[in-house]
C-alpha cells in the first residue's frame, strides 16, 4: 500500500496531536509544516522525526509534487480559504473542526474539493471514539428499541487556564460556543439519530463570572431539534462552566435507556429495572486534542484514499450535514436573545 506525504497547515495545540497520529499510521508521515512562523526545519525534524521541511509560504508548500496530503490546522477563519487552496493544487484534505466560520464558505470548500476530485476528512474523530462506537453498535443491535429522545451535551470550561481561550473568546475568530467546541456533540447527536431534521430552535445565554468576561458571543447555549421521524433531541454546549470534562449521553428508546457508559433493555431477560447494567466502553472524558482518536480516523482516512473511497463517517459531505445545524441553531439563538 501506498505511503503518503502530509503537510500540515498551523503550528499549534491541534497540529501536534495530529502529527503524532500521522506518524503513528501505517500509510503516512509528516514531511512538511507552513506557519506564519519561522519554524527550524532541524529542530522540528528532530521533534517529531522524520524529515520535516518548514515554510512560511503555502503556496509554495502546496507546489510540491511529493505532497499527497494536507491537514489544516490552523484558526478556523482560515480553513475555508488553506481548503480551497489545498483542494486547486490536488491535495487530500484532513481539516479541522469547524469547516468554515459561515455556511456559504462551506459550500465553496464543498465545490473546491468536488471539482479537485480530491478525499476529504473533517475532524470530527469523537465518531471513532470508544463511546460513541459502542453507544451506536448499541442502537443497531436494536437493544433499546426506536429511539424517539436523545440528549447529547458538551461541557467543557474554557477559560484563561485554557490555551484555545486566546482566540476563542473572539467571534470572528471562534463563531459561536456550538462551532467552538459544542459542534461535537451535535455532531454525536447526528450520527445516533440521523441526518433528517425538520427543525432546529436554540437559546443561549452567558456567564457572569469574571473569568468568562472577555467572550464576544454566548458561551451557553441549548437546541432543541426536532427529527423527520418524530424523534426529538437536546444538545447543549456549554463553554463556562466550573467542571470537569463532561460529554453527556442520555438516550431514550422503546425498549430500553442508556445513559453515558450504562443501559438498561427489556431485550434482555433477567436485567433488574432499578438498576442499570455497565457497559465496558471508554468515555470521552478530556478536550485536550491528544487523548482524541485521531490515530484511528486518519488510519481510516488513508486506507479509504488507497482504495478510491471516500471516508466512511466523517467526510466533507458527511461533515456539512452537521455544520448546517449548527448555523441554523445559532441563527435561532440570536433570534431569542
Amino acid at each position: 500500500m501506498k505511503k503518503y506525504n502530509v503537510g500540515i497547515i498551523g503550528y499549534s495545540w491541534a497540529a501536534g496531536a495530529h502529527i503524532e497520529a500521522i506518524n503513528n499510521t501505517s500509510l503516512a508521515h509528516v514531511t512538511a509544516i507552513c506557519s506564519s512562523r519561522n519554524l527550524d526545519s532541524k529542530e522540528i525534524s528532530a521533534k517529531h522525526g522524520g524529515t520535516i521541511k518548514c515554510y512560511t509560504d503555502l503556496a509554495e508548500m502546496l507546489a510540491d509534487p511529493e505532497l499527497h496530503i494536507v491537514s489544516i490546522c490552523s484558526y478556523p477563519a482560515d480553513h475555508a480559504k488553506q481548503a480551497i487552496m489545498a483542494a486547486e493544487a490536488g491535495k487530500h484534505l484532513i481539516i479541522e473542526k469547524p469547516v468554515a466560520l459561515a455556511w456559504d464558505d462551506c459550500l465553496a470548500v464543498k465545490t473546491a474539493v468536488d471539482k479537485a476530485g480530491v478525499k476529504s476528512c473533517v475532524c470530527f474523530e469523537c465518531r471513532f471514539s470508544s463511546q460513541l462506537e459502542t453507544t451506536k453498535s448499541l442502537i443497531d443491535s436494536g437493544m433499546l428499541g426506536e429511539i424517539h429522545y436523545a440528549e447529547v451535551d458538551y461541557y467543557h470550561g474554557v477559560g484563561p487556564w485554557y490555551s484555545q481561550y486566546r482566540w476563542n473568546v473572539e467571534k470572528e475568530a471562534a463563531g459561536s460556543s456550538l462551532l467552538s467546541a459544542g459542534i461535537h456533540a451535535m455532531d454525536a447527536l447526528l450520527f445516533l439519530m440521523g441526518n433528517d431534521v425538520e427543525s432546529v430552535h436554540s437559546l443561549a445565554t452567558f456567564s457572569k463570572n469574571k473569568d468568562f468576561a472577555k467572550y464576544e458571543y454566548p458561551t451557553t447555549s441549548v437546541s432543541l431539534i426536532k427529527f423527520e421521524d418524530g424523534g426529538i433531541g437536546k444538545v447543549s454546549s456549554v463553554i463556562d462552566c466550573l467542571q470537569p470534562y463532561y460529554f453527556h449521553i442520555h438516550l431514550i428508546g422503546s425498549e430500553g435507556s442508556l445513559l453515558d457508559n450504562k443501559f438498561h433493555s427489556t431485550k434482555l431477560g433477567g436485567l433488574d429495572k432499578n438498576k442499570w447494567s455497565e457497559l465496558s466502553m471508554k468515555t470521552l472524558d478530556s478536550g485536550d486534542v491528544s487523548d482524541h482518536p485521531y490515530q484511528k480516523q486518519f488510519e481510516t482516512f488513508f486506507e479509504a484514499i488507497n482504495q478510491g473511497k471516500e471516508m466512511p463517517l466523517t467526510s466533507l459531505t458527511d461533515a456539512l450535514h452537521t455544520q448546517k445545524i449548527v448555523f441554523d441553531a445559532d441563527k435561532s439563538a440570536e433570534q431569542n436573545m
